[in-house]
């Protein structure tokens, strides 16, 4: 069994002393009793810790998008000189050349470095770096991949960021995750975030339900279009937060394509009352915000100097499940109209400037000199455990990403209502992924040289994995919750099947726990994430094989 397996008692759980909701709820009362430097700073110094000098020079600088992500790479270990295409989807209109030439390549236009065995123990690998033209006007997918020399490629992973991310955030994986032989690793910018194109952002729909799903189609489109170019049939599918949500939304939208889907502390799975009542978009305690205060120690559950251990948002080891089953039930007390104590809103503010569809990123844009020190906030809460060069690295690719043109960014508040609960959770229809009709190819011939996706028409379940930190923000309730709902549609499909079917059939669902993690799992733990994700990846390559004798 993995080391990230869900352990322990509910009775440790209750001994445990309680806390506080809100991770800034906790962080006050640390500070309180254990100032520290940052308190001592003052608030201004402690929330953004660049300072004014420091931001405008990082600011004057103009260090372009593919400078900070060729940075970002050159970490992964035995690469020494990573590839990196030019061709960024849009920079700001004040970013001045840099000595990478920004812009002198043109899309599809691959950079390829080769590592050999004597440099690279786990080699030869074979590193590119592309823009992948997409159909239409201003549509293109910035693109990393890593495959084995002289192996023929017998699975393809395809990696999904987060909310305004891009693929560099994946540096400590990729050396680790291609280490399976027979495997492809791909790595993609979503469009309109990384340096992927940034095309305007539009919805035509005037229904509430058409609007979410044209927001979601905005993505899962680009990426089965990025497929069909790319001449893959089935692939395993990974997406962390917004890009796990993308991921469920594409399994379900594209059927017959997907191996494996491994959800990163996914967004959106929760049903929340005011989410989906777009009048009443008001969260819960486990809510975005702690995405920008939460501190490291909260994140990767360090010793406080009175010798008690920070938290995140309860999702310990030992009692996720406790805490989804209690979830649970104040939920059926509520459909039972039972009463209890009421939610304080989001701030007016907040709900106006979310519902006005005015991004985060363009306080950074409209900040100028003030952008960096803004990012600041956020780096240096999110990547403070890491080694300074790359922290400095990865705080420059963050602020580089975040001032392009807004474009992508503008879906978030047609598919999250305030405090990042789905306005459609996918807790309603998770059960459906892996038990789709499968649509036969297109007859125009732009899938002409792909196989039909099964001998089949209906697709017979695929595993999922529902992966979090332990200290995440992101509640795991949501993960157990849709855990059972995939056994449960499991059961009933299972009851009905023809001995063919349930030889054929292939879906699970499990829920891991990465310790001393936080919403960034794939980051703040690793090393333990590479090993789950490679023992996930040998048994897609024991079912393909199985499938083949």
């Amino acid at each position: 069994m993995s080391t990230a397996s869900v352990s322990g008692s509910g009775d440790d759980a209750r001994a445990r002393k309680q806390q506080p909701m809100l991770a800034r709820h906790r962080s006050k009362e640390q500070q309180m009793s254990h100032p520290t430097e940052e308190q001592r700073m003052g608030r201004a110094g402690g929330w953004f810790p660049l300072g004014y000098k420091d931001g405008f020079s990082q600011w004057w600088a103009n260090i372009s998008p593919a400078a900070a992500e060729h940075k970002v790479i050159s970490f992964v270990p035995y690469l020494q000189q990573p590839p990196t295409q030019m061709e960024t989807g849009s920079a700001p209109v004040s970013t001045s050349p840099s000595s990478l030439s920004i812009g002198e390549d043109k899309p599809d236009t691959v950079h390829t470095v080769t590592t050999n065995s004597i440099t690279d123990p786990y080699g030869p690998r074979r590193w590119h770096s592309n823009l992948v033209k997409l159909p239409g006007k201003e549509r293109a997918l910035n693109e990393f991949s890593i495959e084995r020399v002289g192996e023929t490629v017998e699975e393809n992973l395809v990696m999904v960021h987060g909310y305004g991310a891009g693929l560099g955030f994946f540096y400590r994986n990729f050396e680790g995750l291609s280490r399976p032989k027979g495997w492809k690793l791909w790595a993609l910018d979503m469009l309109g975030m990384g340096r992927s194109s940034r095309p305007p952002f539009r919805i035509h729909a005037k229904d509430r339900e058409g609007k979410i799903a044209e927001a979601e189609s905005w993505f899962v489109d680009s990426l089965e279009e990025w497929r069909i170019a790319r001449k893959i049939d089935k692939f395993t599918l990974l997406g962390h937060s917004l890009g796990g949500y993308m991921a469920v939304a594409y399994a379900l939208k594209y059927p017959g394509h997907l191996k494996k889907l491994i959800l990163a502390s996914p967004v959106g799975i929760p049903e929340d009352p005011y989410a989906v009542n777009e009048a009443m978009p008001e969260p819960e305690s486990s809510t975005m915000g702690n995405e920008f205060t939460q501190s490291q120690e909260e994140t990767a559950g360090h010793t406080s100097l009175d010798g008690s251990r920070s938290s995140g948002d309860n999702n310990r080891l030992f009692n996720a499940r406790a805490k989804a089953e209690q979830d649970a039930a104040k939920k059926a007390t509520a459909d039972d109209g039972g009463s209890g104590p009421r939610r304080k809103p989001l701030p007016k503010w907040l709900t106006y400037l979310w519902d006005a569809n005015i991004s985060p990123f363009s306080i950074i844009r409209w900040g100028g000199p003030l952008g960096p020190r803004f990012v600041s906030g956020w780096t240096t809460r999110r990547f403070s455990f890491l080694p300074a060069e790359e922290s400095q690295a990865l705080h420059h690719y963050s602020y580089t990403l975040f001032r392009q043109r807004g474009s992508g960014e503008y879906a978030l508040s047609y598919i999250l209502a305030p405090g990042a609960f789905a306005r459609s959770p996918l807790i309603r229809r998770i059960q459906n992924v892996g038990r789709q009709i499968i649509s036969p190819p297109a007859t125009d011939g732009s899938t002409s040289d792909i196989s039909p996706p099964s001998a089949t028409l209906k697709e017979h379940g695929i595993p999922i994995v529902f992966m979090y930190g332990e200290n995440d923000w992101m509640d795991i309730a949501g993960g157990y919750a849709a855990e059972q709902k995939l056994k449960e549609e499991q059961e009933k499909v299972l009851k009905s099947a023809s001995p063919e079917e349930r030889k054929l059939e292939n879906g699970s669902a499990k829920v891991l726990v990465i310790k001393k993690a936080g919403h960034h799992v794939y980051l703040d733990g690793w090393e333990e994430f590479n090993q789950v994700m490679r023992e996930e990846m040998a048994d897609v390559s024991r079912h393909s094989k199985s499938l083949m004798s």
